[in-house]
Order: C-alpha cells, then structure tokens, then sequence
C-alpha cells in the first residue's frame, strides 16, 4: 500500500471538506480550486486548469516514452437536499454530493501522493477532474477543449461506487457498461379558452393522455439484453392552475434509455413519430428538444485486462458485471482511448445513489486507489 496513515487522515479530511461544500454541474469553481490546492505538494509536472469549464488535468510526466494513462473522476455534486445527519453533512441548502463523487475525487487525490514520491518511468499519468458529468454535459466540453489535444490519452479508466453491492466488492467486465440515455421534452401548443366554452379551445388534453402511454410502451424495460429500451416519464404539466380556464399548452419529460448508441436512433424516431401524430390529431403544434444527452460506456478488452491484472496483483476479488440503466459520461473518453469502468460496491445495506442520505464510505478510498496506482504502475513503470 502506497499510502500512509497520514496520508489517509489527510485523504479523509479531503473527503469531509468537499463533502460540506457540493457545487453542482457547470458551478465547480471551488471544488476545482480545493482539489489543486491538495495537489500542489505532488509537486505534478503540469496542472491544465479550466478544461471544459472547471476541469483540471494534474499531469506527472515519465522519464521514457511511453503511453499516456488518464484516471478520471468528476467534480460536480446533485441539486438534492441532503438529509444524511453525518457531521460533515453539506452546508449548502439545496445541493449535496449524493452520488460519491466526493469519494471519487479523493480516490483521484490519494494517486497524487504515490504519483509524487515516485514518478511513472514512462509516459505519463494524467489526474483528470471532470465537471458536470450529471448533466452529460462535462466529458464532452473537456474533450472538445483545445487544451485536452495536448493530452490524449492512451488508456481511460475510471470507478463508480454501487450501493446494494458488498462494501468493497468489484465488479468488471467488458463491453457495454452503462446504458446511453437523453431527455425528450415534447411540448404541445394549442389555445385557450374559458372554461365554460372549451369549444373554443384547442386543448392539448387528448394528445397528452394518448402519449403518456405510448411512449412509454415504446420502451418496457425488463432484462438488460441487446434490445434493452426503458422510456420514463419524469414530467407532464398541462394549463395553467386555474379553475376557469381550458388549457392550450402541456408538456411531456421523458428519459429514453438505450443498452448502446446504436439502439438510441430508432427509439428517437418512434417517440418523435408518436408526438407528431398526437399534435396532427388534436390540432396542435408540436416542439421537441433533448437533453442530458449521454452516450452508453464500452469497456475495452484490453482495457479492461489490465484492470483486472491490477486485481489480481492487489490480490483484491472481482467479479463479472452486467451493464448499469444509470448512465455516465465517462463512454465518451472511449472514443478517443482505451477506457473501461469498474464498480466498487459501496454497502448491501447502503442508501442508493442520488438519494437525501447518501454518504460516500471513507472506507473505499484506499482499494480504489490501490486498483488505479497499480493499473498505473503496470502501465507505466
């Protein structure tokens, strides 16, 4: 183990402090400037700051050619209340880090102390912060920042903590990691009228309750296999909160989830299809616009064998896993690299991600590290 029990203390203290001060996607300024602060003593070769908004890529060069190693974890935290009770719990109202990624950055922070004492022989490690991955929106700004040619990576890797699986279990495989998805707003124009003549109005009421159906008929969900589509609406809205009034606007919000990219196509086709055909029926204009659009995560073969070499040298279990319906960002560094994910169960009788009292376990800082510092070493020397 690389890590000291100094270094643990600090480590931890890292964790509580980002913890009590979430910033959520495409705010992380703090969270950005308290992170290069903790690497400053690392002393990294080069700190590429504001990449993709608040993204910052600590960069420990090798002596030797070699291959360029990017580990990943994100900044951003949730728009959620946090409701945990655990002394380090958010001072932010409104916002907390419900999803770990406070655990992830200082999974990232512990490979900063082992990457400083002792540099790769080759190549070079690239600690990268990225920013607003729960919106999708961050993997694609790094990556289409000017400042991230000069460091294309080689090899991607990255974690997610996994409640409902053994505290400290991994879980790895390859191929498809994590289902693409995007947010459908379909928004369905008519006219008002008063409510005592809603002959006069062009109500948007019949195409409204048509959709909610068929849309998510398109998507039933159910095993995770290469067919897999699940559509959920999040949001239907229709008229005003009136009494007198017959409505002529309504709004549908829906996730569509894909197993792969290529899935995504047909399933966007279909529920644009359905929306125009309601909005034709009823006599109504239609509009459609997506958002948080996120590609789905391949795990590379040999991506995924030195993760698994890195296992087995720590001497840490792992097993096979099947892909995950939340989806990341993350997928879209394997365009331009080698990536793959693991999972790093986070407690059987742990809270789920995203919920008020989810809190990221101290206790997965170290093996996290240890299964990238290894990775990283085999690498690179």
């Amino acid at each position: 183990m690389f890590l000291t029990n100094s270094d643990m203390v600090e480590l931890i203290e890292l964790r509580h402090a980002l913890h009590r001060k979430p910033e959520v996607s495409g705010e992380e300024r703090e969270t950005a400037r308290t992170i290069i602060g903790f690497l400053a003593p690392s002393a990294p070769d080069r700190v590429v700051t504001g990449i993709g908004g608040h993204g910052v890529a600590a960069i420990y060069e090798g002596s030797e050619p070699g291959p360029t190693v990017l580990v990943r974890a994100e900044l951003d935290a949730l728009p959620i209340e946090e409701l945990s009770g655990v002394p380090h719990s958010s001072q932010v109202q409104g916002k907390g880090h419900l999803c770990g990624h406070d655990g992830h950055m200082t999974i990232l922070a512990a490979l900063s102390r082992g990457l400083g004492r002792q540099r790769p022989q080759r190549g070079r490690a690239i600690l990268m912060f990225q920013p607003a991955e729960e919106t999708g929106a961050g993997a694609a700004a790094v990556i289409a920042d000017p400042k991230f040619r000069e460091i294309v990576p080689d090899f991607s890797f990255s974690l997610h903590n996994k409640p409902g699986m053994p505290l400290g279990a991994i879980r790895l495989s390859e191929g498809a990691a994590n289902c693409a998805s995007r947010g459908l707003k379909i928004v369905l124009d008519g006219r008002t009228s008063h409510a005592a003549t809603p002959e006069h109005a062009i109500s948007p009421m019949k195409a409204l309750a048509r959709l909610l159906p068929e849309l998510t008929a398109l998507g039933p969900g159910g095993a995770l296999d290469a067919n897999y589509r699940l559509v959920t609406v999040t949001h239907a809205s229709m008229g005003e909160q009136a009494f007198g009034i017959t409505p002529g606007r309504a709004e549908i919000w829906a996730t569509l989830r894909t197993l792969n990219d290529a899935l995504m196509g047909a399933l966007c086709a279909e529920a644009e299809a359905l929306a125009r055909e309601a909005a034709v029926a009823g006599g109504l204009s239609v509009s459609m616009n997506y958002f948080d659009v996120f590609h789905h995560c391949e795990n590379h073969p040999e991506a995924v064998a030195h993760l698994r070499r890195a296992l087995d040298d720590e001497g840490i279990a792992h097993d096979e896993t099947l892909p995950q319906r939340g989806s990341e960002d993350f997928g879209l560094f394997g365009r331009s690299s080698k990536s793959a994910m693991f999972l790093l169960g986070s407690g059987e009788d742990t809270p789920p991600l995203h919920n008020p009292d989810y809190d990221f376990p101290d206790a997965l800082i170290a093996p996290g590290a240890r299964v990238f510092m290894r990775t990283i070493r085999n690498l690179l020397g």
